[in-house]
C-alpha cells in the first residue's frame, strides 16, 4: 500500500496542469458542497455538482451544485476605464482602442548587445494566469476557488462519521445526504441577499468573511465532538442530541460553502463584465475553475488516506482551516463600499436592482413554455432514485474496501471526468444537445446494471478482482456522466433570456439540485422498504435494477427539448456571435 501512496496524487497533478487549455472555455465548469462518497457513485443517468462540491465527479448521476454564474454565452461586455500598465499595449489601429495583453521580454545590455533573459513574472502571467495580471485581487479569487475544491477533504470523513461513529444505516445515511444538499437548492436566495443587502457596506467581502468564520466554527464543533457539551449517558450510549447536533452543524457548513460559492461566482461575473476583452474574461473563469479542480483532486486522495491514520473528527479539525482561509483571503478582494466614490471612475458605487424587480423579471421568464418545459424535463431527469448509500455500505462492509481505496477511486474518477470534458469538447460539441442526452441516458443503463456482477460476485467467476471491477466501472460511469452533464449546462444557459441571465441560471441549477435531493430521498425510502441494511444486502440487486431502469422514464418527455435542445453547442455559440455582431453594427449605425 505504501508503494502506491503517491502515484495517484502525481497522476492527478499532471492531469490538472495539462488540462488548463481544456478547461479554458468551459467557464461554467461545475463543482459542488461537501458530499458523501455515495453521491459521486450514482447508477442512473444525471448530470452532477454534484450534489455539491467543486467536486469530484463519479457516476452518471451527478450531484453538481451549480453556480449562479451563466456560461460564456451570456457574458456581457461593458466599457470600463482601464489604466495603462507596462504589460498592456494599446492597439492604435483599432477605433475602439482594444486593450490587449501582450507578454514583454526583459532585456539586459552588455558590451553593446541586447540579450533577452527569462522574465519570471511574465512567464507566471502568461502561462499560469493565462495573460491576466496576478494582482492580489486575482490571486485571492483563485485561492477561494482552490479552497472550495479542497473542502472535499471532509467528504469521506463525513460519511464514515455518520456510518461508523454515529452508527447510522444505509437508509438513514442516504436520507441525511439529501438534507446536506438542501442549502444548495436555494442559491438564488444567497444571490439576492449579497446583491441587495450589503453587509457592513460590502456586498461580497463581508459575506465571504462571515461564511468562512461560520463554516470554520461548524467544522470545529464536529471535529472536537462539541467540546464535551454533549457527553455520553451513564450506560455509555451516545447523547440523544449528538446526531441532530452533528447534522445541524454539517448543514450549516454546507450552507456556508454554497453561499461562498455564489459570492465568489458573483465576483467573477462582475470582473468578466467589466473587462473590455472577452478573452480575458474567459481566462479569469478558467483560472478559477482550474484552481477548484486542483483543490478537488488533491483532496480526493487525501480524504481517504487520512482516515487510515486518524479518526473522522480529526479530519474535520484539519478541514476547518480551509473556510477560515476563505475568511482571511476575503480581505484581499478589491471591493468599494456601497455608497462610496470609485476613485477610478469617479462614480458612486450603487447596489443592485431592487429584489422585487428581480423577482418580477424572473417570473416573467419562467412562465414562458419555452423555459419551463425544458426545466421540467431536467427536473424529471435528475430526480430519479439512487442506490448510492446502500452501495457504499456494500463496498465497505461486504467487500472490505477501506477509506484509502475509496480515496483512490475518487482520484481516478476525477481524472476520468476531466477526460470526459475533453471528449465532449473535442468531438461532441457539434452534436445536438437532445441527442447527447438521449443516447447517454440509454447507454448509462447497461453500465449502471453492470454493478449487479459485483453484487452477485459474478465478477470473481470471470476472473475480475473486486477492486479492478470498481475502478473500471466507475471510470466508465464518470466519463459518460461528464458527457451527459455538460450539455445540461449549455441547455440551461440557452433558456436564459437577456436581463435575467444570472438569476435564472442560478434558479435552474437550484431546481437541478433540488431534484437531486428528491432522488436521494426516494432512494433512501426504497432502501428502507426493501430492507437493505448494513448487514443484509439480499435486495441490493433489486434496488439497483429499480434505480437504473427508472432513469429511462424521463425520456418519454424528451420532446419538451425540441425547441431549445435540437441544436449543438457550437451552433448556439455561432448564433450568439452573430447576435452580438448585429447589435454592435446596430450601435455603430446609430452613432
Amino acid at each position: 500500500m505504501k508503494s502506491c501512496k503517491y502515484s495517484p496524487l502525481a497522476v492527478s497533478l499532471m492531469v490538472v496542469f495539462t488540462a488548463a487549455p481544456l478547461i479554458h472555455g468551459f467557464q461554467s465548469f461545475p463543482t459542488p458542497p461537501s458530499l458523501s462518497f455515495q453521491q459521486f457513485r450514482s447508477r442512473s443517468l444525471h448530470g452532477s455538482t454534484t450534489p455539491p462540491q467543486r467536486s469530484v465527479v463519479g457516476g452518471i448521476k451527478r450531484r453538481r451544485q451549480r453556480t449562479a454564474m451563466p456560461p460564456p454565452l451570456f457574458v456581457i461586455e461593458r466599457e470600463a476605464e482601464l489604466s495603462p500598465s507596462d504589460d498592456k499595449v494599446v492597439n492604435d489601429d483599432d477605433d475602439d482602442d482594444e486593450i490587449l495583453s501582450s507578454p514583454t521580454t526583459t532585456t539586459t545590455e552588455k558590451d553593446g548587445d541586447e540579450t533577452a533573459t527569462f522574465d519570471l513574472s511574465n512567464f507566471v502571467k502568461d502561462t499560469i494566469f493565462l495573460g491576466i495580471d496576478p494582482s492580489p485581487d486575482v490571486i485571492a479569487i483563485a485561492s477561494i476557488y482552490f479552497v472550495e475544491g479542497a473542502l472535499g477533504l471532509a467528504r469521506l470523513a463525513q460519511t464514515f462519521l455518520l456510518k461508523d461513529e454515529l452508527h447510522l444505516g444505509p437508509a438513514e445515511l442516504s436520507a441525511l445526504t439529501g438534507l446536506f444538499t438542501l442549502p444548495w437548492t436555494i442559491k438564488p436566495l444567497y444571490g439576492f441577499l449579497s446583491d441587495g443587502i450589503p453587509l457592513f457596506g460590502f456586498r461580497r467581502r463581508s459575506y465571504l468573511i462571515l461564511c468562512g468564520l461560520l463554516g470554520a466554527f461548524s467544522y470545529t464543533l464536529v471535529g472536537n465532538s462539541f467540546f464535551g457539551l454533549l457527553p455520553s449517558t451513564a450506560d455509555g450510549t451516545s447523547n440523544s442530541l449528538l446526531i441532530p447536533s452533528t447534522v445541524a452543524a454539517l448543514i450549516v457548513s454546507s450552507a456556508c460553502i454554497a453561499f461562498s460559492d455564489v459570492v465568489a461566482d458573483g465576483i467573477v461575473v462582475q470582473k468578466s463584465r467589466d473587462s473590455q476583452d472577452p478573452k480575458l474574461a474567459g481566462s479569469l473563469q478558467s483560472i478559477c475553475w482550474g484552481s477548484a479542480a486542483i483543490g478537488g483532486l488533491l483532496s480526493a486522495y487525501f480524504s481517504g488516506s487520512l482516515l487510515e491514520v486518524m479518526k473522522p473528527q480529526d479530519v474535520f479539525q484539519i478541514t476547518a482551516i480551509l473556510p477560515f482561509a476563505v475568511a482571511s483571503i476575503a480581505f484581499l478582494i478589491d471591493e468599494k463600499p456601497v455608497g462610496s466614490m470609485d476613485t477610478d471612475t469617479g462614480l458612486i458605487v450603487e447596489g443592485s436592482p431592487n429584489i422585487q424587480t428581480q423577482l418580477d423579471s424572473l417570473w416573467q421568464a419562467i412562465k414562458q413554455p419555452s423555459i419551463y418545459k425544458p426545466a421540467l424535463f431536467l427536473f424529471l431527469w435528475q430526480s430519479t432514485p439512487t442506490s448510492d448509500g446502500a452501495f457504499l455500505f456494500f463496498m465497505t462492509d461486504e467487500l472490505g474496501f477501506g477509506p484509502e481505496f475509496l480515496g483512490r477511486v475518487r482520484v481516478v474518477c476525477a481524472v476520468a471526468s476531466l477526460f470526459g470534458v475533453w471528449l465532449y469538447n473535442s468531438y461532441l460539441k457539434t452534436k445536438p444537445i437532445k441527442d447527447i442526452l438521449l443516447w447517454s441516458s440509454i447507454l448509462s443503463t447497461p453500465l449502471g446494471l453492470s454493478s449487479l456482477l459485483l453484487i452477485t460476485h459474478a465478477n470473481r467467476s470471470l476472473g475480475i478482482p473486486d477492486g479492478a471491477f470498481v475502478f473500471g466501472d466507475d471510470v466508465a460511469l464518470s466519463i459518460l456522466g461528464e458527457i451527459a452533464f455538460l450539455p445540461t449546462l449549455v441547455l440551461a444557459a440557452r433558456l436564459c433570456p437577456p436581463g435575467v441571465e444570472a438569476v435564472l441560471f442560478a434558479t435552474l441549477m437550484s431546481v437541478n439540485n433540488g431534484a437531486s435531493t428528491l432522488g436521494t430521498e426516494i432512494g433512501a425510502l426504497l432502501t428502507k422498504q426493501l430492507g437493505v441494511t448494513e448487514t443484509n444486502f439480499d435486495n441490493l440487486g433489486l434496488l439497483t435494477v429499480i434505480c437504473n431502469l427508472s432513469s429511462l422514464y424521463p425520456l418519454l418527455f424528451i420532446g419538451w427539448l425540441d425547441e431549445v435542445g435540437g441544436k449543438s453547442e457550437e451552433e448556439l455559440e455561432q448564433e450568439q456571435e452573430q447576435q452580438a455582431l448585429a447589435m454592435e453594427n446596430g450601435e455603430l449605425s446609430d452613432e
